[in-house]
């Protein structure tokens, strides 16, 4: 008999465009065939509801509940000011859902509660069903990060608010992960940081992967190198993400550009064009994807010579990185960017944390097809090996399986 599982995620998982679509709809997809899974998602507009289509392949049920489009709205800055949650709570409520799952809850009986991030907790009312909270990075940790790089007179004035949103982002994280039967985490790093907070937690790792898209679009031979290609490509709604292009484009490119001047460089994703604006920088090319382009994301992939990602902030486990092993584009990258991924230096990854280093492991593996193809096999073998969704499913069903007999 499959387990029945209520499965709650902050965006719809349909199309797999961004890190949490490409886990959660994986997952779903590996899941279906040992779970009966009822799907209930935040979407920001009506557009999105022509993607449930692809999602009633593997789920039973599927609900949808609307959220702000835009978070910096004046009314989720004033709720945020006059309630005890942060932000990043406050612009994922809704009260048809909350009021939706405890009518679910009443109704029908599941064997397991799946919640995808802590900020969909608020959602769940008291409940004897057992619960799994997905925790794909340690929220608090990644605002905290971005408000202390904060430049600029205006911002650090505005940072005593900020310090105030990151504490009650962080106090209701910690609530949540003892609030629930068991906390997964995505990388070891975060299961022991968790655990250095609360020690006697239950968690887990259960790691992202690569999607399945991007490895069926391996490409096999080397590109010419004659004119590289240096690429970046990710959702630029997220903070890390958007410091992660601007050090490209001010920091690392330039130093790689003065050692090759036919080098380009292409940073693609979604909202690039909005989050870093315009760029006038000899060999810089902005390419702004649409969330359902998805030939769009692996035509990109396929085209470029090399994945730089100078990445500073935390935050789990990197899809973008291991898309990038998946397709055979070696990854030069710093030690913050490759946690979670169970990769060595100079054998699946460069590893660089110095623009200077950065930029020379970059020009290293362009001058040298040895080293480059070496790369290239050991990252694919290393993504077919630990990060498919096949086996990483797996993992996750023998976890649901072990809190519900905990708790029968």
């Amino acid at each position: 008999m499959k387990m029945k599982i209520l499965m709650l995620t902050p965006y719809l998982p349909y199309p797999p465009s961004s890190g949490g679509q490409i886990r959660s709809f994986n997952l779903i997809k590996n899941l279906s065939s040992q779970c009966q899974i009822t799907l209930f998602s935040l979407v920001k507009s009506e557009e999105e509801k022509k993607h449930v289509e692809e999602l009633k392949k593997y789920c039973q049920k599927i609900k949808i509940f609307f959220r702000s489009p835009k978070p910096w709205t004046l009314k989720n800055i004033l709720k945020t000011g006059f309630s005890r949650f942060p932000f990043l709570v406050i612009r994922n409520l809704s009260t048809e859902e909350k009021k939706a799952i405890a009518e679910e809850l009443n109704k029908e009986k599941y064997d397991l509660i799946h919640a995808e991030t802590f900020y969909v907790m608020p959602h769940i009312p008291q409940t004897s069903t057992p619960i799994v909270l997905v925790d794909q990075t340690i929220e608090f940790q990644v605002y905290q990060h971005y408000v202390e790089s904060l430049k600029g007179f205006f911002k650090k004035l505005i940072k005593p608010f900020l310090y105030l949103d990151v504490y009650k982002i962080k106090y209701w994280e910690l609530y949540f992960w003892k609030k629930v039967n068991k906390v997964i985490a995505v990388s070891e790093a975060d299961k022991k940081k968790m655990l250095s907070l609360i020690p006697d937690l239950s968690v887990e790792v259960v790691p992202n992967g690569a999607g399945e898209d991007l490895l069926l679009a391996w490409r096999g031979k080397i590109p010419s190198l004659e004119k590289p290609i240096i690429f970046f490509q990710a959702n630029f709604d997220w903070m890390q993400n958007i410091e992660a292009a601007e050090n490209l484009i001010e920091k690392v490119f330039p130093l790689i550009r003065k050692k090759i001047p036919q080098a380009t460089c292409l940073i693609a994703g979604q909202n690039v064009a909005s989050k870093i604006g315009k760029v006038e920088k000899p060999g810089i090319r902005i390419l702004n994807l649409s969330s359902s382009d998805i030939e769009g994301v692996i035509k990109a992939y396929r085209s470029a010579s090399v994945f730089l990602a100078p990445l500073q902030g935390p935050g789990g486990t990197r899809l973008k990185i291991l898309g990038a092993m998946a397709v055979g584009v070696p990854v030069v990258t710093t030690t913050v960017g490759i946690e979670g991924i169970d990769a060595g230096n100079q054998k699946e990854a460069l590893i660089a944390d110095s623009w200077e280093d950065m930029a020379q492991k970059t020009v290293e593996i362009l001058s040298d097809k040895n080293l480059y193809s070496q790369l290239v096999k050991n990252a694919r073998k290393l993504v077919e090996k630990k990060y498919s969704y096949r086996s990483i499913s797996q993992d996750l069903i023998k976890i649901y399986q072990s809190v519900i007999d905990e708790n029968r």
